[in-house]
């Protein structure tokens, strides 16, 4: 094995060992791997709120035995494999050993450990992102019409995966429009490549037309409830501390597009930039959906810092602090960013979480834990308490289990030892309900706050109502999430259902 695979080898290696050493044994799933790893058991060409990869992928960890290291084995390899994507790049590029783990360090030590931690679909978007600007590299420097294709398989992949990869290409049109790469609108295989593209993601949009295009109306409430209260300085803020280790790497990058000769051919790439975050700043977008950009500016920076850094003391000096700076900016965050630490010590040392911010949860209120490790708390003992209900309840007639949220609903699913199937009036859970069975009994499980009134509400028609339990963990955000149990239905709740689902839908 030559020398510079070995390495990057070890970059691999030590991507493996950090995402596994960062989560500890308190911790459980969060609450938005659940609704994934459902998915898996409904494959379909498109779900409500994401397109069908995920669900794929949630299909074989279940295979595989649907353990927790196999949960976390696919985002941690989609984070390594972004990596190595990187190291191609700066070889493209002509860039020596030196670029190669500048840039590999950068990408290793930044918030795509923090990404890497669940199973979504944006570990592998940025994979593909980084991709899909590595292959047109290699196309605008070799004019072979096959990496215009790999491009088009990239771009159909990932379309299938995340909708936000078109913010993508939407970048990339103008940028290649006023360069010189414009030549590329003459070449016939850009259209069939297109056409390829296409091809690959049809499945999807026959999928959305047969389901009145869900995508739109969840973008439309996505915009109305959330994107319209992001603060578009933070958006540009969180884009310098996302790689803010080698925020000096993408800094020369772009400079080295603008005036470096050797990357003229590649220009279009800082302009792509440019459009990319212009779009995503007009549309309110979330800061994280622009995370994919950096690794392809990092690879371009390490190469043109190496060149910089060529001879003498500048090579001697400036080569190992340049890769110094991102590890010791990691080392204070190591023990902050990331649910490594029981709860139990963060509530005993709050002072380091409090003062950067991450005690604050979207309710702007401060709390015992950060949000995300909130969210990963509590739901084994929820699982354990609604099995041990719906299993006492299934002794006098068919039993539904029916959850506020997708995290409960996911998460009873995860965990049961009674094969549960519970569903929710929320995300996908509304296309899994089974109404063929008849059902007499529910077990019920209200969010915190929200289960007030459900006996006076709900226990009417049932012969038999009482709260059997809650979450008692005392870090969990769902903590006083309500247990309730509903036995003898004295009516057909099969048309109630029904009407709930139907109401619901039209919401999206």
């Amino acid at each position: 094995m030559k020398k510079d695979y070995l390495i990057l080898f070890l970059f691999v290696l030590v991507k493996f060992i950090l995402q596994y050493s960062l989560i500890g044994p308190e911790y459980e799933l969060h609450r938005d791997e659940y609704l994934h790893l459902d998915q898996g058991d409904h494959l379909a060409w498109g779900y409500l709120s994401v397109p069908p990869v995920n669900s794929v992928l949630a299909f074989i960890i279940k295979s595989l035995g649907n353990s927790v290291f196999w949960v976390k084995f696919f985002p941690a390899m989609f984070g390594a494999l972004t990596i190595v994507v990187v190291w191609k790049i700066v070889e493209e590029l002509k860039g020596n050993l030196y670029s190669q783990i500048l840039a590999s360090t950068g990408i290793l030590l930044s918030v795509l450990l923090r990404l890497n931690m669940l199973f979504q679909p944006t570990s592998l978007e940025v994979l593909l992102w980084t991709m899909l600007y590595y292959v047109l590299i290699k196309h605008f420097n070799s004019e072979k019409v096959k990496w215009l294709y790999m491009a088009a398989i990239i771009f159909g992949i990932g379309f299938l995966n995340k909708y936000n990869i078109a913010f993508s290409v939407l970048g990339l049109i103008p940028a290649m429009l006023i360069t010189r790469q414009r030549k590329i609108f003459f070449q016939k295989h850009l259209y069939f490549a297109g056409l390829l593209a296409l091809l690959i993601i049809l499945p999807n949009i026959l999928w959305q037309y047969h389901n009145n295009f869900p995508v739109i109306l969840h973008m439309k409430q996505l915009s109305e409830r959330q994107l319209v209260n992001v603060d578009r300085f933070s958006f540009v803020k969180s884009q310098i501390l996302f790689f803010f280790g080698v925020i000096f790497v993408v800094v020369a990058g772009f400079y080295a597009l603008i005036f470096y000769k050797p990357f003229e051919k590649i220009r279009f790439l800082f302009w792509a930039y440019v459009f990319t975050i212009a779009l995503f700043l007009f549309f309110r977008a979330k800061d994280y959906y622009a995370i994919g950009l950096y690794p392809a500016y990092i690879a371009i920076g390490s190469v043109f810092l190496a060149r910089l850094f060529d001879k003498g003391w500048k090579r001697r000096v400036l080569e190992p602090v340049s890769i110094l700076i991102p590890v010791l900016l990691f080392l204070p965050l190591y023990n902050l960013a990331f649910p490594n630490k029981s709860p139990q010590y963060i509530v005993e040392h709050p002072e380091n979480y409090k003062k950067f911010g991450l005690l604050r949860w979207e309710d702007g209120k401060d709390h015992a834990l950060p949000q995300d490790f909130a969210d990963m708390q509590g739901w084994k003992e929820m699982a354990q308490k609604a099995d041990k209900e719906y299993l006492k309840l299934s002794k006098s007639g068919k039993t539904l289990v029916l959850c506020d949220n997708y995290g409960q609903a996911g998460a009873i699913n995860y965990y049961s030892k009674q094969n549960v199937k519970a569903v929710s009036f929320n995300a996908d859970y509304l296309n899994w309900f089974d109404l063929s069975e008849k059902y007499s009994n529910v077990v019920r499980v209200k969010e915190p706050g929200n289960g007030k009134n459900e006996l006076k509400e709900t226990g009417p028609i049932f012969g038999k109502s009482e709260i059997v339990d809650s979450v008692t963990n005392p870090f969990a955000r769902e903590k006083g999430a309500t247990i309730f149990s509903f036995e003898g239905a004295k009516i057909d709740i099969m048309k109630r259902l029904q009407d709930e689902i139907n109401e619901e839908k039209n919401g999206y």
